[in-house]
């Protein structure tokens, strides 16, 4: 078993949610650094890319963890 396949077991359900709830600061974190690496191999070519795509995870992130939803939690 693979490092992809334990990590999407482990986001499978409801425990996934609690994962990326308990978690979630740290997840962002660790995309914006992902997004800062990136943009600083590419020596800023592509920043504009990088942005949207670490934005766009993060709003996952949010979606996946009930953030965003009407409940205001």
């Amino acid at each position: 078993m693979g490092l992809m396949d334990k990590l999407k077991g482990k986001m499978q359900g409801q425990g996934g949610r609690d994962l990326a709830q308990q978690h979630g600061d740290k997840i962002e974190k660790g995309t914006d650094r992902v997004g800062d690496m990136a943009d600083s191999k590419t020596r800023g070519k592509h920043s504009r890319h990088i942005r949207t795509g670490t934005k766009k995870g993060k709003d996952a992130l949010g979606r996946y963890s009930g953030k965003d939803d009407d409940t205001g939690v």
